[in-house]
């Protein structure tokens, strides 16, 4: 009986797997193999021009005119390799030649097969090898021994079929750690890299900061709260470009409302570039120093964008939590700040350690914003604006990859400490 049972519940496993193999699968190929694209790409000497492989390139068109038995004409093949790098080995192609045509004069690197081999129209022209860039041309005459009135038409329905040998840097087994000595030694990866921390604490912590007091104002009921709960999601939902072009035509140097408010308060003399100015100079007790302006800016745009989504989050939690703890507080004397600090702080404790992992993930992987407000300009460069120029700008794709595998392995280093040092959520 216990056998049975055993039998039956391994069969029921072995169903379960199966109904979720598909599952398992899709998940997998969508998650992981970009990923492992990725870092196969990153040890590859790879630019962007290689994704596109080597082939022969082969044109036909025809020279003359046929319309009757007698009249002769000229096919001409027109090949060339497509890669500026890398040559092509036992270059070959062929082409079925419509029956009734007479070859006149066979160029010496083409042959057509005879009648023994019942192939008598096959055209085979084996070119060899064929440099990067180069190219070529063959012609053979030919005589027609009957009608042709569409030989145009014929010919342009048989396509050459060709054949070649290449080396495909992306499918080959050569690796080279070439790109991320490039990344490393470069002078300027430790100021991107300082640059990419700097922004993506800064904006997620001011995202959690404003989060909080957003849910603070509205825990309360008051006339209007819908309506201002509404508009305070505008900057998430928003379109970006729409609200990064909106923030630079506010603080625009030259038609910006923003510096046209300054100089009429007589707060500047000169108008502000915010987005293209690296450093402002301010001086303080005597003491002057350089604030990065454009990068704090950016950073601004990014609290201002999401703490919408932090904002709801905490703002559920905290509707969760028992008002009879508030009133007791309130009768025991505890003022709104210690009511926050010791009654509602650690209950949206785990909350806030969920929303800071993942916003920390979320901005240090963004692009769009600074590449829309700076195009990573002025100091605002980070390592995700790396990955595009490296990729894309000047064309090295394994850079740009190995640079992404740095963003990884850091994304990851940092995660699992957060999670081992994160505080639990107390309800």
């Amino acid at each position: 009986m216990r056998r049975g049972k055993g039998t039956l519940a391994r069969r029921e496993q072995r169903l379960a797997y199966g109904l979720l193999l598909p599952t398992f699968l899709l998940v997998f190929s969508i998650v992981m193999l970009p990923l492992i694209a990725n870092f196969w790409i990153s040890v590859k000497p790879i630019t962007l021009a290689d994704l596109r492989p080597p082939t022969l390139i082969v044109k036909e068109q025809l020279r003359g005119n046929i319309e009757q038995a007698g009249d002769s004409a000229k096919i001409q093949y027109r090949f060339r390799n497509s890669s500026i790098k890398y040559p092509l080995t036992s270059v070959e192609f062929s082409d079925n030649l419509p029956n009734g045509l007479f070859i006149k004069n066979l160029d010496p690197l083409c042959s057509v097969f005879d009648e023994t081999q019942k192939q008598k129209n096959l055209l085979v022209c084996d070119l060899g090898k064929l440099d990067p860039k180069g190219r070529g041309k063959i012609e053979i005459e030919i005589q027609a021994n009957s009608l042709f009135p569409n030989l145009k038409k014929v010919l342009l329905n048989s396509v050459p079929v060709t054949k070649f040998e290449t080396y495909n840097v992306l499918t080959s087994l050569d690796f080279t750690v070439k790109n991320f000595k490039k990344v490393f030694s470069a002078t300027e990866f430790w100021d991107v890299l300082k640059v990419s921390f700097y922004y993506t604490v800064f904006g997620t912590a001011g995202a959690l900061l404003f989060g909080v007091f957003a849910a603070l104002i509205l825990q309360k009921s008051f006339p209007g709260r819908p309506i201002v709960r509404g508009l305070m999601l505008f900057p998430y939902v928003a379109p970006v470009i729409a609200v990064a072009f909106s923030w630079i035509v506010l603080l625009d140097p030259f038609s910006g409302a923003l510096n046209a408010m300054l100089i009429q308060m007589d707060v500047v003399s000169t108008p502000i570039n915010f987005f293209g100015q690296r450093t402002i100079e301010i001086e303080i007790f005597g003491f002057s120093f350089g604030f990065p302006l454009a990068l704090t800016m950016v950073i601004l745009f990014e609290v201002w964008r999401y703490f919408p989504l932090s904002f709801l989050f905490i703002l559920a939690r905290m509707q969760s939590i028992p008002s009879d703890i508030y009133e007791a507080a309130e009768i025991d004397g505890a003022s709104p700040i210690q009511q926050f600090w010791f009654l509602s702080l650690p209950f949206i404790a785990g909350i806030l350690a969920i929303l800071f992992l993942l916003r920390f993930i979320w901005t240090f992987n963004k692009f769009d914003d600074i590449f829309l407000l700076t195009g990573g300009n002025a100091g605002t460069r980070t390592l995700t604006v790396s990955v595009y120029e490296q990729a894309f700008a000047i064309s090295n794709l394994g850079a740009g990859a190995a640079v992404a595998v740095v963003i990884f392995v850091l994304l990851l280093f940092f995660a699992s400490i957060f999670i081992r040092l994160s505080p639990k959520d107390t309800g």
